[in-house]
């Protein structure tokens, strides 16, 4: 089995003697969140977590995200929630980078490692704890579900990447590959989180510009992302959103794997109304 990293923040703060330049980008097309950034005084309580705290790296607001809202998650041993979601439409997706926590949904209780991937349904009642002796961090990726006449909500998923054979993209002799952990074709979805792999010399060809919303946050490696008209290094630790329709390719050039947790939504027709338009 290849062995897989999950670069997860630990907080804390930069010395009085550092220089402050750093890479954090906010425009109008897309934003980077460097890993630097995530410090102590940057994080958020939630009500009804007990022992957590979090690091919100994206959320829905004008000028930036608009369909979904991003959490890294630090839950402490002997933390977690039994009232975790407040939103009865939202729909998640954890992912676990680093330690172990025990979720409860329908009935059943799963034990999540790092790479774990669980896929949780709106109004699913699911729990949380830390029962370990020490702290875990995940991702957890809210967004509100989309539902439509005839396709029934879709069925929870709990599994682990290290369990999934990545789909290599074609003619690329397996340096781009993509970790599914839902079936594209199934229309019940409005939401793929992936995990995206480039090996050395990887490189996303040209410039995809589509209606996707991105959330990328970088599991492993470096690379140079090409972000609307700029080019811009990233490295493990780093997130970066990208609007609908920003031009975006990558490259790849080593060492070692270049690897990102993909957030998009999928399989909806495009709302035709705009806040704010005339009616």
């Amino acid at each position: 089995m290849t062995k897989r990293n999950y670069y997860a923040p630990h907080g804390g703060l930069p010395a009085q003697t550092d220089l402050m330049t750093g890479r954090a980008v906010f425009t109008e097309a897309y934003a980077v969140i460097p890993k630097g950034v995530m410090s102590d005084i940057v994080t958020s309580y939630l009500p009804f977590w007990n022992k957590t705290r979090c690091w919100i790296i994206a959320r829905p607001l004008s000028g930036f995200a608009e369909t979904f809202s991003q959490y890294i998650m630090e839950v402490s041993p002997g933390g977690g929630s039994s009232r975790p979601e407040p939103d009865e439409t939202a729909e998640g997706v954890l992912f676990v980078v680093e330690g172990e926590l025990t979720l409860t949904i329908a009935g059943k209780t799963h034990k999540m490692t790092d790479g774990g991937y669980a896929y949780l349904p709106p109004a699913s009642g699911w729990t949380l704890e830390n029962d370990g002796a020490a702290p875990v961090r995940f991702h957890w990726i809210r967004k509100s579900y989309e539902p439509v006449e005839g396709l029934d909500i879709p069925d929870p998923i709990v599994t682990n990447e290290k369990d999934i054979k990545p789909n290599a993209m074609p003619d690329t002799d397996g340096k781009w590959a993509t970790t599914r952990f839902v079936d594209p074709e199934d229309l019940r979805h409005d939401m793929h989180v992936t995990v995206v792999t480039f090996g050395p010399g990887g490189v996303i060809p040209f410039e995809e510009t589509h209606i996707m919303e991105h959330g990328l946050y970088v599991l492993e490696g470096k690379a140079v992302y090409k972000l609307n008209s700029d080019w811009v290094e990233v490295e493990a630790g780093d997130f970066m959103w990208l609007r609908a329709f920003c031009p975006q390719a990558c490259y790849a050039g080593g060492p070692g794997p270049f690897r990102y947790l993909l957030y998009k939504d999928v399989n909806r027709h495009a709302k035709l109304g705009i806040s704010g338009a005339l009616p």
